[in-house]
């Protein structure tokens, strides 16, 4: 008798307590995979973008050959924005799911000592398991500098600036940027057939304007999301305006356009770089 009700005690604690890690499911998912979102900052010009492409060497690529060599399984790094060949970031977010065993904090450091030199592991945080770095982004934030002076013809500069030798109307610049602000539809500013099947191409411009500085000319821009192409095109429009090779009035006229036939070319992306992307707060893990 004695031994059976001892049993039983020790069989009833155990079953408490894996109830209490399981936490009714939720706790024991999160015991089992951990969701991580990696901050990366990287120099884009060895690389043919973020994504994982055939014999090119990716952003996406070099970071999942890590991972995979942490984890010892195939891990996907999913990112807030395809950067194109050639840009920058100083603020992409990656959303992993990796085996418990890695906090946010080891697996930045055991990253940041198995990558390249040209990508860096700037910050990583514990989020819910619900996050999703593209999905749950409320917004994106880009730059892109321009050189103005022969100082940008520097090697020091010329990887990050797009030299622009013709006088450009400061003036005219601000004001093109104060009109794209609010929510428009960029068909005209966006590569044809890239967005999904029945996308209305719109989207919401929180912030727009244009930082002077000794000799450069950098374009802040922020939006609940942007287009393949979106911000290049929008400078090289507002460069060709601000230089009187096209008229004011044609930024206007391109934000109600029904194609981008008659848009300028987009600007250089080696000046491009992703600067930050915002999330709800509640989806930290304190």
């Amino acid at each position: 008798m004695w031994t059976r009700a001892v049993n039983e005690v020790n069989r009833a604690r155990m079953n408490a307590c894996l109830l209490d890690l399981m936490g009714a499911g939720t706790r024991f998912r999160r015991v089992s995979v951990r969701t991580v979102q990696l901050v990366l900052h990287y120099d884009g010009s060895a690389f043919s973008g973020w994504q994982v492409q055939p014999q090119r060497r990716t952003v996406q690529g070099e970071l999942e050959r890590v991972l995979a060599e942490l984890c010892g399984e195939r891990i996907v790094a999913h990112g807030a924005g395809r950067t194109d060949a050639g840009v920058h970031a100083r603020g992409q977010a990656v959303g992993v799911r990796v085996p418990a065993r890695w906090e946010a904090h080891g697996l930045r450091r055991a990253v940041n000592a198995l990558l390249p030199e040209d990508v860096w592991v700037a910050a990583a945080h514990e989020m819910r398991p619900e996050f999703h770095a593209r999905h749950s982004a409320t917004s994106r934030r880009y730059r892109y500098v321009i050189g103005t002076d022969e100082g940008a013809r520097s090697p020091f500069r010329r990887r990050w600036e797009w030299f622009v030798s013709r006088p450009l109307d400061l003036d005219v610049l601000d004001t093109l940027s104060g009109m794209i602000l609010g929510s428009h539809r960029f068909l005209a500013f966006a590569v044809r057939g890239t967005a999904p099947a029945g996308d209305d191409h719109r989207c919401t411009i929180a912030l727009a304007r244009w930082e002077r500085g000794d000799g450069r000319l950098a374009f802040h821009v922020e939006a609940n999301r942007f287009l393949h192409h979106m911000v290049r095109f929008l400078v090289g429009t507002m460069v060709d305006v601000a230089s009187g090779r096209r008229p004011q009035g044609d930024v206007a006229r391109l934000l109600t356009a029904p194609t981008n036939d008659e848009v300028s070319a987009p600007a250089p992306a080696h000046a491009l770089s992703l600067e930050a992307v915002q999330y709800p707060a509640d989806l930290y893990i304190a």
